[in-house]
């Protein structure tokens, strides 16, 4: 009979916990819904950095410092468009949310990362190692979904719910929405979010008029806004933006 009862509890339990998590997909499904009609105003990641910004302000480590202004997407320059895809994820209008083959790359890439770090570990037991740096394969439909709903945490848990939150965004927005929103809340600094606020900072005009090789610099920028943030004359960036400018002319906008 106790064996019967907890079988019994233990499914109840379980029950539970699946009717729960049915409830935050369809939570995460009703905001995308909203989106495809309501611009987004602030995304997870967004509040996550405010939040962090005002505290170090609080404390004197530095000034709080905000730049975020949402605008349409014919206020954003065709260039800036066709520059992020060209740099994020030229396969961007083609895939249905999500690179496989990419993920498998970058698990493979990371388990060989790992392998590397422990044998450096055996071999130096006694000298700090730094932790193998985690690659992501992350498309800009992956990338909206970690920003928007998700924290910073890298579990497989949390991974798994990104891929499961880009196919919604695919599955309810059209190409062109998901990457208006992208740009408008993507981080280009500290403190500075989406293109107005980034052609602002950074050419002292709006994003609408933004030139090819400004855009380019811009998509650069995007997988290290802060480290770029400072280091404007770096001749890579403007190396890595002339290659983005050569292959902007294959992006065909929708």
């Amino acid at each position: 009979m106790k064996g019967q009862h907890a079988v019994r509890a233990f499914g109840r339990w379980l029950l539970w916990i699946l009717a729960a998590g049915l409830a935050l997909q369809l939570f995460f499904l009703g905001r995308i819904a909203l989106m495809a009609v309501i611009d987004p105003q602030s995304t997870a990641f967004q509040r996550s950095e405010a939040w962090r910004i005002a505290v170090n302000a609080a404390r004197g480590d530095g000034n709080w410092r905000w730049r975020q202004q949402w605008v349409d997407a014919e206020q954003i320059s065709p260039h800036l468009w066709r520059a992020v895809v060209a740099s994020e994820d030229a396969g961007f209008f083609d895939h249905g949310g999500v690179e496989w083959a990419a993920i498998e790359q970058a698990w493979k890439k990371n388990e060989r990362r790992q392998e590397q770090a422990e044998r450096r570990a055996a071999q130096s037991p006694n000298r700090p190692v730094r932790a193998a740096k985690v690659v992501g394969g992350s498309t800009i439909t992956q990338q909206l979904a970690k920003n928007l709903l998700l924290s910073g945490e890298r579990t497989l848990l949390r991974k798994g719910q990104e891929l499961v939150l880009s196919l919604m965004l695919e599955l309810v927005l059209d190409k062109r929405r998901i990457l208006a929103i992208y740009l408008n809340s993507v981080e280009w600094g500290e403190g500075v979010f989406g293109a107005e606020a980034a052609a602002q900072r950074y050419f002292n005009k709006p994003a609408s008029r933004l030139s090819a090789y400004e855009a380019a610099r811009l998509a650069v920028m995007l997988p290290s806004p802060k480290f770029f943030e400072t280091r404007q004359g770096s001749a890579y960036l403007a190396r890595r933006a002339g290659t983005i400018v050569a292959r902007m002319g294959d992006v065909n906008l929708p």
